[in-house]
């Protein structure tokens, strides 16, 4: 079961904008909603859905404004949750921002999306690709006598429309991985786990097949290719994007798929290693009773030589009290931001296996207050091209197209800071 209603609501909790789509729930059981929610504020017990009486109320808050499914029975919460998510997705693509104001300026669009978006509480076309191209901004203009249901709607494949056609076949593909880490004051590191996405960039004709290969370890094992001299990796929490066919790769590992059109995010997955800090910081902080406090804080490239990290930004925290800043950099230029409480060190490039340096000096007044609050840990930034801490590797993308064109994938990979943080003592 999922949704009996929709409901859109103000910031004070007044109705914007409904739909009613199976009846069995009074339109007017909204009105307790509101009084609910203040009142579980109130008892700090507020939870994603609420009930009164039988009729259970699921909500999110997104901007100024909530959007509230009601329903009877013991609906499939996730789903309706993914739904609400969706809705406010598609909503910001036509929008841009999604505001009370925008619900105001568009109503005629709203009630025409709720009605594609959802049919009798279940979830129909939730693409707003896909829906961009019958719900048209200029309403208005749609001609009456010539209404057809668009393709893509009672196809097999609703993400894709077909007839697209392109000069140059090119697929783009990116693999970005980011690093979170957590490294202790000693050295040692408590947290680290790499989570990365592979992103699809699809310039094609027709309705191609494609298949992708990475050096999937339980793959290589299946196929008989794990040995010393092929490098595979274990990816965990592996999330695909609706078009991939789970049955396949469930049987064989395979992903094959037919894509949407343009940018789309192909799949998301996780690893849990042990990953050896990519930028590794090591900083002294010396405090002089009652006038100044110097640190010193180095920083060293963990990585490959042959690769180089941009836009390297390092946030060391200062005490909050503390005033006329002096820096000193091997490379790169430090700014005090007095509103954060921290220096930050900025690198454009920094090659791998170099080490920096950078001192800073601060004043301190001469009344020194309480030291209440822990010091918090120093933030790294970074992102190098051309590398991945995991070692994935797109071994292949195949693409099958009835014509027979011949297309170019083209990949490309990036290791970017995630929650990149190192404590200091």
């Amino acid at each position: 079961m999922s949704a009996s209603a929709v409901f859109i609501l103000d910031v004070k909790g007044k109705p914007l904008i409904s739909r009613n789509y199976k009846g069995d729930v009074a339109m007017t059981e909204i009105d307790n909603f509101m009084p609910l929610l203040m009142q579980r504020e109130e008892e700090g017990a507020l939870a994603p859905l609420l009930s009164h009486g039988r009729v259970h109320f699921l909500w999110i808050k997104h901007s100024n404004l909530y959007l509230v499914a009601t329903t009877l029975k013991n609906a499939n919460a996730s789903l309706v949750y993914s739904f609400l998510y969706k809705t406010v997705e598609v909503f910001c693509e036509y929008f841009k921002e999604l505001e009370e104001e925008s619900i105001r300026d568009n109503f005629v669009i709203v009630y025409e999306l709720l009605d594609e978006l959802m049919d009798f509480g279940f979830p129909q076309t939730t693409d707003s690709k896909i829906l961009q191209e019958y719900i048209t901004q200029q309403g208005n203009k749609l001609e009456t006598g010539k209404s057809r249901v668009p393709p893509t709607v009672t196809n097999a494949v609703s993400w894709r429309s077909e007839g697209i056609k392109y000069k140059k076949n090119e697929v783009f593909i990116d693999v970005i991985e980011s690093v979170n880490l957590l490294v202790n004051a000693n050295g040692s590191v408590l947290l680290s786990e790499i989570v990365g996405t592979i992103k699809l960039k699809v310039f094609l004709s027709g309705m191609p097949e494609l298949r992708l290969g990475l050096n999937d370890r339980v793959l290589f094992e299946l196929t008989g290719l794990s040995g010393s001299k092929n490098k595979s990796v274990e990816l965990e929490d592996v999330k695909f994007h609706q078009c991939v066919r789970l049955s396949r790769f469930d049987n064989d590992r395979t992903i094959s798929f037919i894509p949407p059109d343009g940018d789309f995010e192909l799949m998301s997955y996780r690893l849990s290693t042990q990953v050896k800090p990519l930028i590794w910081i090591e900083s002294v902080i010396e405090k002089f009773s009652h006038s100044r406090v110097e640190i010193m804080v180095k920083a060293k490239g963990q990585f490959k030589k042959q690769s180089v990290a941009n836009g390297v930004e390092i946030s060391v925290p200062v005490p909050s009290d503390a005033d006329s800043p002096r820096f000193k950099t091997s490379v790169g230029s430090a700014k005090y931001v007095p509103e954060k409480n921290v220096v930050i060190w900025s690198i454009k490039s920094f090659p791998g296996g170099k080490e920096y340096l950078m001192r800073a000096h601060f004043g301190l007044p001469s009344v020194e207050k309480e030291e209440v609050e822990g010091r918090p840990p120093i933030g790294v930034k970074f992102e190098i091209p051309y590398f991945t801490v995991s070692g994935i590797q797109v071994r292949y993308m195949k693409i099958i197209e009835k014509s027979g064109y011949q297309a170019l994938p083209w990949v490309r990979y990036i290791t970017q800071s995630g929650d990149y943080q190192v404590r200091t003592s």
